[in-house]
């Protein structure tokens, strides 16, 4: 899957992966996608329900190990 930004979340306890996406994608523009990898079990629900809340779309979401990964394209 492609991406604009690529944010390294990983280790994070929550809220700072969502924390830390907001500022990412304030950086991007409209259409642009933030590819974002987190380890916190909560982001999984934390991403999608902030993507839905910002006007933003969740493309995609997947698990690799541990890691969580994210696709979010800025509305």
């Amino acid at each position: 899957m492609n991406s604009n930004k690529i944010l390294n979340a990983q280790g994070l306890a929550c809220p700072m992966p969502v924390v830390k996406t907001k500022k990412e994608m304030d950086t991007l523009e409209s259409g642009q996608v933030l590819e974002i990898h987190a380890t916190d079990k909560g982001s999984q629900a934390d991403m999608a329900a902030w993507s839905k809340a910002s006007g933003h779309e969740l493309i995609h979401q997947e698990q690799d190990g541990d890691v969580f990964k994210f696709w979010i394209k800025k509305g």
